[in-house]
């Protein structure tokens, strides 16, 4: 498991660790019931706070991504959507980009709204 954090990005470091995570779950690099490094472990390899990246694995679980064990770890989980796993993705690079390029995040999902009807319609 190789992550990054660029401190210079507008996107904050979370975001770019739950990204990267969310994209090596989904292409495969980590396989269900992968076991994660510690969040303090993954905190330490990163020299980030240990707040920034127990966000990024609750995001990550909240979507269903990856699952807590109580003291037994953090896994990736069983039984993923391959569909949404995609979406979930795409979403994420959307969202990085429209941070890059300094898209206000309702800008950005008014665009996706009018790419959504649009497709419905067409």
């Amino acid at each position: 498991m190789r992550l990054s954090v660029d401190p210079g990005s507008s996107v904050p470091p979370y975001e770019q660790v739950r990204a990267q995570l969310a994209a090596q779950v989904g292409d495969g690099r980590l396989p269900v019931g992968t076991r994660l490094p510690t969040v303090r472990q993954l905190a330490a390899d990163l020299e980030l706070a240990v707040n920034t990246v127990a966000r990024a694995y609750r995001e990550l679980e909240a979507a269903g991504l990856l699952e807590t064990r109580g003291r037994h770890g953090t896994f990736v989980a069983p039984g993923r959507d391959d569909a949404r796993d995609r979406l979930h993705r795409a979403a994420a690079d959307y969202a990085a980009e429209a941070a890059r390029l300094g898209v206000p995040p309702e800008a950005a999902l008014d665009l996706v709204r009018a790419a959504l009807d649009a497709g419905r319609r067409g």
